[in-house]
Formats: structure tokens, C-alpha cells, sequence
């Protein structure tokens, strides 16, 4: 695993032995959130799916709070990004490497404390996919 500070958000990536489309799909199956995303109870879109730039809905904590989200950003089997609570968070990448993918995750600059949060996340997206 390896950390950087890139594009002005500090990033953490795992190489996964799985193809990039099938993690795409773990990254962006709401269902799956909660069980590679250890601050993620539940989560929902506010409307139909599949996840998409400018979709809303909740994620709930493991405080059982729900927080509003918003994807910012969204280039379909590449990246993803959000707000929550109006805050700018977690940016998601995939990118093919070999028979593999690499995975990475950036958090703003501030939000130094959510590195091994991620760290665990990637790990397990890597058992999953």
C-alpha cells in the first residue's frame, strides 16, 4: 500500500488481483458499501440508480446517524467522487495494472485520520472483488 499526496488530496492505493471492472462494480454497488467501508452502515440512493454524477442519498454511520451525500464527480469505471454533508471526501479510482487493477483513495489534505480507514477498506474491496 502506498501513500502520496497527489492533486492536493493525500492518497492511499492497493494493487487488487482482480480485474478492474469487477472492482468497479464493488466500488459502485451501494449494498456492498457496508461491508468494505468501515464507517458505512447502510447506504441508499435518494432516487433510482445506478450511481451517477449529481446523485444524492444517505449513508449511514455505525452511530446509525443518516448523512446526506452527493456525487461530484463520475467517469464511469474509472473514478468517483463525493460531498457528504456538504464537505468534500473520498475520491475513488480504478485503472487497470496487468490482469489486475490498482485501486486508490484520496481524502482532502485536512483529513489525514481517514488514511488507515481507507487502508482497511482497500484491503477488503480486495477480498471481495
Amino acid at each position: 500500500m502506498n501513500v502520496a499526496l497527489r492533486d492536493g488530496m493525500l492518497t492511499v492505493e492497493h494493487a487488487i488481483a482482480a480485474p478492474a471492472p469487477a472492482v468497479w462494480e464493488v466500488l459502485t454497488d451501494l449494498d456492498a458499501w457496508p461491508k468494505w467501508g468501515p464507517t458505512v452502515q447502510r447506504a441508499e440512493l435518494a432516487g433510482p440508480g445506478p450511481l451517477r454524477l449529481g446523485a444524492q442519498g444517505k449513508i449511514w454511520t455505525p452511530l446509525h446517524i443518516p448523512i446526506p451525500f452527493t456525487i461530484t464527480e463520475f467517469d464511469a469505471g474509472r473514478s468517483w467522487a463525493w460531498e457528504v454533508a456538504g464537505f468534500g471526501a473520498t475520491r475513488h479510482k480504478v485503472r487497470p495494472d496487468g490482469d489486475g487493477a490498482v485501486v486508490e483513495f484520496a481524502v482532502p489534505w485536512w483529513a489525514p485520520a481517514y488514511l488507515p480507514v481507507l487502508a482497511i477498506a482497500l484491503r477488503r474491496i480486495a477480498q471481495m472483488a
